[in-house]
């Protein structure tokens, strides 16, 4: 990381997550709202497939990452998991608090938005100085 200096792998973040994004949220959408799978099975789906995508183009385009294969994928997924547990077990309790006089189609749509907004914070921190960290950085 450079002071004074914009880091350029959160730009190229920004990047991948928004296709990553897009790719993920549209699995999400789909399968909770037209094949009326549960929020959990949703949001779990976009994550497991958006992770595949998300790893491939960090690791290669966003931290230009070298090290071990197994050790960056271990600590990815690691990074994965406690992230959605951490952003999807607030989101969800959030919103039906919130928004306790909508409809549980709304509360979890919002809290499904809500959810992968506060993951992507986290999981930007989290590859960035766990997964993919440089050696000396």
């Amino acid at each position: 990381m450079k002071f004074g200096k914009i880091d350029n792998t959160l730009t190229r973040f920004v990047l991948v997550g928004v296709i990553n994004t897009l790719f993920g949220m549209t699995i999400m959408f789909v399968l909770y709202n037209l094949f009326g799978v549960s929020y959990w099975w949703s949001s779990a789906a976009n994550y497991f497939f958006g992770s595949i995508l998300s790893f491939i183009l960090n690791k290669q385009f966003t931290f230009h990452h070298k090290g071990h294969l197994l050790s960056s994928a271990f600590k990815f997924v690691l990074c994965i998991v406690v992230c959605y547990l951490v952003a999807y077990g607030v989101a969800k309790p959030l919103m039906a608090s919130l928004l306790s006089g909508s409809s549980i189609t709304v509360q979890e749509n919002v809290a499904m938005l809500v959810g992968a907004i506060l993951f992507t914070a986290l999981n930007y921190l989290g590859q960035r100085f766990f997964a993919f960290r440089k050696k000396g950085s």
